[in-house]
């Protein structure tokens, strides 16, 4: 049986790994933006990990409450991973298909190029680990979460304590 105890610390754990990531491609291409021209492909990675950087902050407190900020952080993780995916997308083009030395940003080491590449799909699958987290914790959340159950009219629950004798 699922429960928040087990899906609390691995969310965190994704969350953790998914906002780490989107700050090292953060930094490795701010480095690309302030030492080497830039291209379209630069800009989109620069722009989407800042944003991913704000808007994943808090998914660290919805396995705590799940029930209040699931319906802002699912979203945000949905969108986020096809911006993610796109961002995976430029990047392979960029440095698998042609000569990684002469693309965004030209004169960079491969090295750094595909250690982004690599930041930028972890960002991606993380992201994607998270929704089904995301779910899995609400559903574990409101499964154990007691539920008040309506009686039928003239059905009443019994009660605790005994009726007093007159």
């Amino acid at each position: 049986m699922l429960s928040t105890a087990v899906t609390r610390p691995v969310s965190l754990l994704v969350r953790f790994m998914q906002w780490s990531s989107a700050v090292i491609v953060m930094g490795i291409t701010s480095y690309f933006i302030n030492k080497w021209p830039h291209t379209q492909h630069t800009i989109y990675w620069e722009v989407i990990s800042t944003m991913s950087v704000v808007f994943f902050l808090p998914a660290f407190l919805s396995p705590f409450m799940p029930t209040r900020l699931s319906r802002f952080v699912l979203p945000i993780d949905v969108i986020f991973s096809y911006l993610w995916l796109t961002a995976f997308i430029f990047a392979a083009q960029d440095y698998n298909w042609h000569n990684c030395a002469v693309n965004a940003p030209p004169g960079a080491s491969c090295a750094l190029k595909k250690a982004n590449e690599s930041f930028i799909f972890l960002a991606f699958i993380f992201t994607f680990f998270a929704i089904g987290l995301e779910v899995m914790n609400l559903w574990a959340a409101r499964r154990e979460t007691p539920t008040h159950e309506k009686h039928p009219e003239g059905h009443r629950a019994p009660l605790d304590a005994p009726a007093a004798n007159p």
